[in-house]
């Protein structure tokens, strides 16, 4: 940055500097909207989407940026790089306009070359490209709980030009009860922990369904899967992502294999299919595979920081004990529950209870094969959970070292959709509802004496799990994303 930039943090009218980058930040939402509707270009901030975003959330990603990559990149710099990229013909890709702008800003804006034109050089083989051919992919959920709404959430909020995957129907189990079809939706439209839906939904009780965002999504009442031809509904090639945790191996999931559906992706650990945590061996999705799943949320927030410190300085053993949000398994006052300890009132206790997360990783990351333990203890919260990781490592280190490694893995890494970072000594769970990273690594927490490391590791049980099995739902479905700029 220049000297100029660097001066900008402390302004001489910091209420006129806040409402010019306002203004810029305003400015950059018709662009970034016609960049994704139009040629579906994704932009991002460091990783942070910027599609459907307010003034407040794009000037809060920037912020974001500036405290943890500790660099000045503001408005002024990433509003000339949107608004060159909208001036293109462009096809379809994800672009990091934060990293090309700073990118620009250390280099070629010196040397006198035009940000259109170094935007133009990032991005060249996609201007004027022949859009990928494929066909939008059929999506059906399969259950509508928890992760069912989540992840209808997130398919309508990506479904951008409509090019790829697409939400066309949810099955639930026979209803009769009155207005079940506009009960089961007020449940999408409202949200005790994520808020209300964002966009509009109506129901058409007389088509048996509902519409999101102008996504119409048929609702399928059923007993089973054998009791469904999605053909009926002209619903074809559909890849079935089951919620309901009731079907847990190959042979039970074959059942959703019916007329119009092609594979199934389930929400939930399974024993005989392959457990895929995305980032971490999400390369041994191969074409042929019609039935896999997503791990457990737990697997896929402890396996990435794992990976990462493994591969820096091996993890010669460990204990894995997970702080976990309350579960609509548990009850909500004292009754009979099968498990032990687990019929006590969930809001009322802190229950220790056991884990299969520890264990589960080896078949992600199989170099951990024997060396975790675990265990977990449900608490009183909704929602945002905990992973403290206790490890031995087969070399020493310091506090430092751990934690600008793991700022590294978050902001420049291939696993940066998978790790987040905090240096805040003021975060708490309510604060990270909503992440859309497997885990968030806190960074003041870290505690380090030689080779013994605790990490203390947050994730949103719900929603960043989502996340995560939707990446796994794209790569499944064929759907692969130039990233820009390539050099990262």
């Amino acid at each position: 940055m220049t000297a100029n930039d660097a001066n900008r943090e402390r302004p001489d009218d910091y209420f006129a500097d806040w409402k010019e980058r306002e203004a810029l930040a305003e400015a950059m939402i018709p662009l970034v909207g016609k960049l994704y509707r139009k040629d579906s270009v994704k932009t991002y901030i460091y990783g942070q989407s910027l599609v459907n975003q307010s003034v407040l959330e794009i000037m809060q990603a920037h912020r974001v940026v500036r405290q943890i990559e500790e660099n000045e990149l503001s408005e002024f710099e990433t509003f000339p790089v949107i608004k060159a990229l909208a001036e293109l013909d462009l096809s379809i890709a994800h672009i990091d306009a934060g990293r090309i702008a700073v990118m620009y800003e250390e280099g070629p804006k010196a040397q006198g070359v035009s940000v259109e034109d170094f935007v133009r050089s990032q991005v060249e083989d996609l201007i004027n490209a022949p859009a990928p051919a494929a066909e939008p992919r059929d999506v059906v959920l399969y259950g509508f709980g928890r992760i069912g709404r989540l992840m209808a959430r997130l398919l309508v909020e990506k479904t951008g030009g409509g090019e790829n995957l697409r939400l066309r129907a949810v099955v639930v189990r026979q209803g009769g009860a009155k207005n079940d079809l506009v009960k089961r939706v007020s449940l999408l439209r409202r949200d005790s922990v994520h808020g209300p839906f964002k966009g509009t939904i109506r129901v058409d009780e007389e088509r048996s369904s509902f519409i999101a965002n102008g996504n119409e999504v048929k609702v399928i009442y059923a007993g089973s899967p054998e009791e469904v031809d999605y053909t009926a509904y002209g619903i074809n090639n559909a890849i079935i992502i089951d919620n309901t945790g009731i079907f847990k191996d190959k042979e039970a999931l074959s059942r959703h294999l019916r007329p119009g559906a092609s594979k199934v992706l389930l929400t939930a650990p399974a024993g005989d299919i392959k457990n895929i945590v995305h980032g971490i061996n999400n390369d041994i999705i191969e074409e042929t595979d019609d039935i896999i799943c997503a791990a457990s949320c737990t697997t896929n927030a402890i396996s990435p920081p794992l990976k990462a410190m493994n591969d820096k300085f091996g993890i010669v053993s460990g204990h894995v004990e997970t702080i976990h949000a309350y579960t609509n398994d548990q009850n909500l006052i004292d009754n009979y529950h099968k498990a032990d300890r687990r019929g006590r009132s969930a809001p009322l206790n802190m229950v220790i209870t056991s884990t299969g997360a520890a264990k589960a990783v080896a078949k992600v990351l199989p170099i951990m094969e024997g060396k975790l333990t675990g265990n977990a203890i449900r608490v009183p919260t909704p929602n945002v959970s905990m992973a403290i990781l206790k490890l031995t490592l087969a070399k020493e280190t310091t506090v430092d070292e751990v934690n600008e490694y793991m700022r590294h893995i978050a902001l420049h890494s291939p696993l940066r959709k998978q790790v987040d970072y905090s240096n805040s000594p003021e975060v708490v769970s309510t604060d990270l509802v909503g992440s859309r990273h497997a885990c968030i690594f806190d960074s003041e927490a870290t505690i380090v004496n030689g080779n013994q490391v605790i990490m203390y590791c947050w994730y949103d049980n719900e929603f960043g799990y989502s996340c995560q099995v939707h990446r796994v739902l794209e790569q499944l479905a064929g759907v692969d994303y130039r990233v820009y700029p390539k050099e990262d």
